[in-house]
């Protein structure tokens, strides 16, 4: 198995795998914080790194039908949340490319 090169992020406000420690995005990125996953609260992001995705898959979400993939943590590979790759009504749009994390499974720190 190859390498894994991790990106580490700068600023007062990172948010981190809760598992592992590793960075995935900062506060700044923050689109929204009123969503839900799987295991409680979620908020919606612009960007993640050092995830990796699995398969896509037609969900059907709160808001409708969506491609989405589930994303997991690049160190220990925790499933952290998912990557909106469609959204089939029009006024989901602004959800495609965008990251939803989980907020029982990470961490807010420097």
């Amino acid at each position: 198995m190859g390498r894994i090169f991790k990106r580490y992020l700068e600023g007062p406000q990172i948010y981190s795998c809760l598992e592992c420690g590793t960075h995935f995005t900062t506060k700044q990125d923050i689109i929204s914080e009123n969503f839900h996953g799987r295991g409680g609260r979620a908020f919606l992001f612009n960007q993640a790194v050092n995830v990796t995705q699995g398969p896509l898959e037609k969900r059907m979400l709160i808001t409708g039908m969506h491609t989405v993939a589930d994303i997991y943590c690049v160190d220990c590979q925790s499933l952290v949340g998912w990557r909106y790759e469609r959204a089939f009504e029009e006024s989901q749009k602004y959800k495609e490319g965008k990251f939803i994390l989980e907020k029982t499974r990470m961490k807010l720190g420097p």
